[in-house]
């Protein structure tokens, strides 16, 4: 007989972890706080630019991510009346406020790797 659960059986505890797993299914993969991080310091930035900006990222990565990422209106993709045509990301208004999250994750992480450092 399989025990029932105990502790997430709260309302409070179901919202909370189905908001995570909204949250970590938006922001999952390798660059997507890269590249969030990068449209929150450079402002606009080019397709070229981001390539240049998020070492490692192949063109293809760089083109899934920025898509997905639209989709879920964390940036903006305007494409520009030149010659030829140039594509422009910013990071869009709510997709702003995710920089204190990736802020803080910083922190965190700066702060474990510094615990790990010192035993």
């Amino acid at each position: 007989m399989k025990k029932q659960s105990v502790v997430n059986t709260t309302a409070f505890c179901k919202t909370r972890i189905l908001a995570i797993k909204d949250a970590m299914e938006i922001l999952s993969g390798k660059w997507k706080f890269h590249i969030l991080g990068t449209l929150i310091e450079g402002n606009k930035l080019r397709f070229m630019d981001l390539l240049r900006e998020v070492e490692g990222i192949a063109p293809k990565m760089l083109s899934k991510e920025l898509q997905d990422m639209e989709m879920n209106k964390l940036i903006i993709r305007t494409v520009c009346n030149t010659k030829p045509v140039t594509v422009e990301y910013e990071i869009s208004e709510y997709g702003k406020t995710i920089r204190p999250i990736i802020d803080e994750i910083a922190n965190w992480s700066i702060a474990y790797r510094t615990s790990l450092l010192n035993k």
